[in-house]
């Protein structure tokens, strides 16, 4: 397995020429390095006018192994081909290193770069990446890939100590300047004084400081640096800082529209164990739910029932002494029953989502407030008044569900949960939830019985006294409501409830569709004035598509399916629409009017077409190994019987369309740019339509 590391920008607050000369200290040996034993120059070269220089090293390192296994490989030392090439003209130094030492079994290789910093020119920024790919070494390839990766972590650690230590014996020496490069000065007769023609480093005007408080912590176009993370993020391993940024640029590179701030792919890093692997498929899962049910527009839609304003019995509550927001939830004086027979397990869901968004803000506030990264916060459940009617099996399964979704999409925000006041029948409300519960989560987990919260390790250890409610002994007033039991002739019926859920679904934008072999998704619309926009969004969920565009003067009947309806077998995994008629043939009955486009698993896709003709448009996704549409020869619903027999072919599309009048487009509803979420921010790959007649946006 070929494993990758990719550095934050480091940021020295020192000019380039100064840090070249405290880099090269560190040649032909450096103690501060003991596995550095020495290097060896094996070939060198100038520019005539001393701009460039490239020196190649041989550099010899001791690698700290189990003596066994140096025996075994019959090697005291390791040899690695170190290659500096330095741009004095430019400002830069570019290192390439590889393995010399069992090259055939071991394949090691490293890129750093020192530039000037884009925004001042006396700064400099450093970045490291490397990759190692264990093929074979003599039975023991895991433990050989465990010692290396610890080396150089140490190694990566050391770096700045080293520069900052060199730094400061020039320093001592009282070399604080070393000058610019300037060529030689021509032959001239007068006494003019020679220009320099060092180039000046432009101050880039768009982008500010990435670790700068007046710029969107994570914004695409800004690297990581070391002090931002450090500022916002709070300390990682180099293993860690290089699993954020790999992951960040995976999501800038495959994921236009809106992305997850940095704040919460580290969560997803976290809950993971920082396995990116499974990192990005949780992301993958999270961004289409969220894209799906519109969670980045919740907190500016959703409208909290006066009902639960009242009989809800949560709130937060100022914050602990780690500076994380505070929630509280008196859920024993809580009418579950009674709230979901009103309201409903839909409505419910959403005031818990809610509840999460506004807490990812509040962690975004306390992180400014308090000049430390806080990322999570502490939920305190006062369990006074809970009883059997508590254990209600409805209230139950949307407990469970809520623990569910909540887990699954908002992992590693919650740092503390303090459960008060636990009564007798606490031990069987919790066997039935642990389950559900992962382990990191329940270490998290701090019960008291009775008053023994009031005691020494009680609540005064994490929350000021003055924070500490008034229902709980402490001083602090809290809006929490009371709660109490709903009134009973609120209740609906559960066919009142069911139509309720239902229309909360029918709320998203985004419909899912199959598209099976020989059986592609079709959408109709209707188009009345020409020059009208038709605006598409789509996610590929599973399998690739190909995506095209029709136009039809007649109206398109949908495809009959008399052989499979009986049996359901149309849509095994979703809807799937048909409305080309197998009769119709193309460039007759309708014909293309946009390029066909190849979608890939996992791609996100925006674009536009302006219609230059009134009538029926039909927008088609169909399986990437399907024949391509020349012919009425079609293959249509005959051939899905034969595809429901092999899962690969069938693929899953997540779609979203808009039809606008053109003075409408810019000002489209549906704008990526229209919401305002603390979860996510726009990508670097999303760029606004500004084509005029046709526009499609792939991410890879």
């Amino acid at each position: 397995m070929v494993q990758k590391y990719q550095s934050p920008v480091r940021v020295y607050k020192y000019p380039f020429e100064l840090i070249m000369a405290a880099y090269e200290r560190r040649f032909p040996n450096c103690p501060l390095i003991p596995m550095f034993v020495n290097s060896v120059i094996i070939s060198e070269c100038h520019s005539e006018d001393g701009a460039t220089q490239v020196i190649e090293r041989r550099c010899t390192v001791d690698v700290e192994a189990p003596r066994l296994l140096k025996r075994i490989a019959g090697v005291e030392y390791m040899y690695f081909i170190q290659k500096n090439s330095l741009n004095r003209r430019e400002r830069t130094l570019h290192i390439e290193a590889y393995n010399e030492s069992f090259s055939s079994r071991v394949n090691v290789y490293e890129h750093c770069c020192y530039t000037v910093h884009p925004e001042n020119e006396d700064w400099t920024c450093f970045e490291q990446s490397a990759s190692m790919d264990i093929k074979s070494f003599f039975g023991f390839e895991s433990t050989a890939e465990k010692i290396a990766m610890k080396q150089y972590a140490t190694s990566i650690k050391k770096g700045k100590e080293i520069i900052e230590c060199h730094l400061k014996q020039l320093e001592e020496e009282n070399i604080t300047h070393v000058p610019r490069w300037a060529p030689p000065p021509a032959p001239t007769t007068s006494h003019a004084l020679p220009v320099s023609s060092a180039r000046a480093i432009p101050a880039c005007s768009s982008r500010a400081h990435p670790g700068s408080t007046d710029v969107l912590p994570g914004s695409p176009d800004d690297k990581l640096d070391t002090d931002y993370i450090s500022r916002y993020l709070g300390n990682l391993t180099p293993f860690q800082e290089s699993c954020l940024i790999r992951l960040r640029l995976w999501l800038q590179e495959t994921h236009k529209g809106k992305i997850p701030k940095d704040q919460h792919v580290l969560r997803f890093l976290r809950s993971r164990d920082f396995n990116l692997e499974k990192a990005k498929e949780a992301l993958c899962q999270t961004l289409t739910w969220r894209k799906q049910h519109q969670i980045d527009f919740l907190l500016d839609t959703w409208q909290c029932p006066q009902l639960l304003q009242d009989y809800y019995t949560g709130g937060w509550h100022h914050h602990d002494k780690d500076g994380r927001p505070l929630y509280i939830l008196r859920l024993g004086q809580m009418d579950t029953k009674g709230l979901v027979r009103v309201l409903g397990e839909e409505t419910l869901m959403r005031h818990v989502l809610s509840i999460n968004e506004e807490g990812l803000r509040h962690c975004e506030e306390n992180t400014k407030i308090f000049g430390k990264p806080i990322s999570c916060w502490t939920c305190l459940v006062d369990l006074e008044g809970l009883n059997m009617r508590h254990l209600w099996r409805p209230g139950i399964k949307a407990l469970l569900r809520t623990i569910e979704l909540v887990g699954a999409n908002y992992p590693e925000t919650l740092g503390r949960l303090l459960i008060l006041r636990a009564p007798r029948v606490f031990p069987v409300l919790w066997t039935l939830v642990s389950p559900f519960i992962d382990e990191n989560t329940r270490k998290k987990f701090l019960i008291y019985a009775g008053n023994d919260y009031q005691g020494p390790g009680g609540l005064v250890d994490y929350i000021n006294r003055d924070f500490i409610p008034d229902f709980l002994g402490g001083d602090a007033l809290c809006d929490v409501p009371e709660g109490g039991l709903v009134p009973k002739p609120l209740y609906r019926t559960a066919e009142e409830l069911e139509n309720e859920e239902v229309k909360l679904w029918n709320e998203a934008i985004y419909k899912s569709a199959s598209v099976l072999k020989g059986a592609p998704h079709e959408v109709l619309i209707e188009v009345t004035e020409a020059s009208s926009v038709i605006t598409w969004d789509f996610d590929v969920w599973k399998g690739d598509v190909i995506f095209s565009i029709y136009h039809s003067r007649r109206a398109p009947q949908p495809v009959k399916r008399d052989g499979l309806s009986a049996h359901n077998l149309a849509c095994p995994a979703g809807n799937n629409v048909q409305l080309i008629d197998r009769s119709w043939m193309l460039g007759q009955d309708y014909s293309m009017v946009e390029t066909a486009l190849t979608c890939r698993e996992g791609e996100s896709v925006q674009g536009s077409h302006v219609t230059r003709w009134p009538g029926f448009y039909i927008l088609q996704w169909r399986l990437h190994s399907s024949p391509s549409s020349t012919s009425s020869s079609r293959p249509r619903v005959d051939d899905v019987l034969a595809s429901l027999q092999v899962s690969s072919h069938k693929c899953r599309v997540m779609y979203f369309t808009e039809v606008l009048r053109s003075t409408d487009f810019r000002g489209s509803m549906s704008s990526l740019e229209s919401s305002h979420s603390a979860f996510s921010l726009l990508s670097a790959a999303t760029s606004s339509s500004n084509q005029s007649q046709t526009e499609s946006s792939i991410s890879r």
